[in-house]
């Protein structure tokens, strides 16, 4: 009898332990691998396989990191997060599907670096925004999707987005587009937008600036603004391409090159006086000049 109490009081002890062990916490920091398993941890030792197997492990702005090459699947984004393969070889190889979807709260902050992101001539978009609150886009390439390489189709209001040192091509939309029902302040530098239907398309509402960019080889537009939207493009090339400069809406030009474009201007942009037109099939209509302050 004495020996049931005993267990009993030794049981009773251990309840509260075990009701107050905390469950498995989020880290801030994890880890993919193309060895990896999404039934680990996602930590160094213990890498998971994919992106999306990663994230439900990641604690609100934390970072998903890379341990080695690998593809990593498609993936949604529903908080502040990092994804980041630095200086490792990391790929989102998707078909008939979009690659990175972001489905943030208006106030997440989304950074995406140093990632291939590969449509395999079937898939939708690249990276599709929803709704987020800012978004940079860093040192990636972006390929051969049916519709737009990145595409900010926000509907939540004071978003921004940064597009740095990317490359976007054979994409059978836009390769960059700025088109959400809200205002997105957008600015792209360094961004190489080749072989796209549209360079750079800007729907109306929002405002882009775009420096140091190529904007060439594309079927429709180089650059194209609609009515109501707003694109100022500096120390580019806008070369090769259906029209170079497409402005339904406002278009800002200054010390960049318009060459060997089959249509160099179509509609009303306005220029600053220090670009460089040149090679153009016909120059089409001719730009508004505005005088430098």
């Amino acid at each position: 009898m004495r020996r049931f109490g005993l267990l009993a009081l030794f049981i009773g002890l251990l309840i509260p332990l075990f009701a107050s062990a905390p469950a498995h916490a989020q880290a801030t920091r994890t880890w993919v691998s193309g060895v990896g398993d999404d039934a680990n941890p996602c930590s160094r030792t213990a890498p998971c396989k994919t992106f999306a197997g990663a994230i439900s492990k990641t604690a609100p702005a934390g970072e998903i990191n890379c341990l080695d090459p690998g593809g990593f699947g498609a993936i949604t984004i529903t908080k502040s997060i990092s994804l980041n393969c630095h200086e490792v070889f990391g790929s989102v190889l998707v078909a008939g599907t979009n690659g990175i979807v972001i489905s943030a709260a208006s106030t997440d902050k989304v950074s995406i670096r140093n990632l291939d992101v590969q449509g395999l001539n079937s898939g939708i978009a690249g990276i599709k925004i929803l709704s987020a609150g800012v978004v940079t886009i860093e040192d990636c390439v972006i390929q051969q999707f049916t519709q737009q390489g990145i595409a900010d189709v926000r509907t939540n209001t004071g978003g921004t987005l940064l597009i740095k040192n990317t490359l976007v091509s054979f994409n059978g939309g836009a390769g960059v587009a700025a088109v959400g029902a809200s205002v997105t302040n957008m600015t792209v530098d360094g961004l190489k937008s080749f072989n796209n239907a549209f360079g750079i398309a800007v729907g109306t509402g929002n405002n882009v600036t775009a420096k140091q960019s190529d904007f060439s080889g594309n079927a429709t537009a180089g650059v194209e603004a609609d009515s109501g939207g707003q694109l100022t493009v500096d120390n580019s090339a806008i070369n090769g391409n259906g029209t170079g400069v497409m402005a339904g809406g406002a278009i800002r030009l200054s010390n960049s090159n318009i060459n060997f474009n089959n249509t160099a201007f179509s509609g009303t942009p306005t220029s600053y006086g220090t670009n460089r037109v040149f090679g153009n099939v016909t120059l089409g209509s001719t730009p508004t000049t505005a005088s430098q302050q």
